[in-house]
């Protein structure tokens, strides 16, 4: 992905990695599982992947750590993905232009249409973890092919 970058863009590429789980992100990962809420496939997702970067793919993608994860929970509580009191998501990354993603119940993963997450406005992007994930590569492999990043 990175062999053409500069040449292409005039300046070099930034990180662009998955990085592995650590003891600190398991750690959390155990925290997060104990919050309803929390999806059981992202749990089972943070006890081998510690984070996502791909700030080269458009403006970017990021998944974020499960202690990111946490800390955002435990400093901002939940974002309301629907119209029941139940109806509450996490935000577990983004893209370089704003927009977060939020793992809704049942492991719906849903993007923001603005950088607020005070009342926000969520797409469908996902129907589960999985779906995301293989989105996401779609749209790295779009981008290396097309330099499209896609439309996460």
């Amino acid at each position: 992905m990175t062999d053409e970058f500069e040449r292409r863009h005039g300046f070099p590429p930034g990180d662009n990695a998955v990085r592995p789980t650590d003891p600190a992100d398991r750690a959390a990962a155990r925290t997060l599982a104990q919050v309803s809420i929390v999806p059981a496939d992202l749990v089972t997702f943070y006890d081998s992947i510690g984070d996502v970067t791909w700030t080269d793919v458009g403006n970017g993608y990021f998944i974020d750590s499960a202690a990111d994860v946490l800390l955002r929970f435990q400093q901002h509580g939940t974002v309301d993905v629907g119209t029941a009191q139940s109806d509450a998501g996490l935000v577990i990354g983004s893209n370089g232009g704003g927009l977060s993603y939020v793992a809704g119940p049942g492991g719906v993963i849903y993007r923001t249409h603005t950088a607020s997450l005070d009342e926000p406005e969520l797409d469908r992007v996902a129907d589960d973890l999985r779906h995301f994930l293989e989105t996401l590569e779609q749209s790295l492999t779009r981008f290396v092919t097309t330099g499209e990043p896609g439309t996460l």
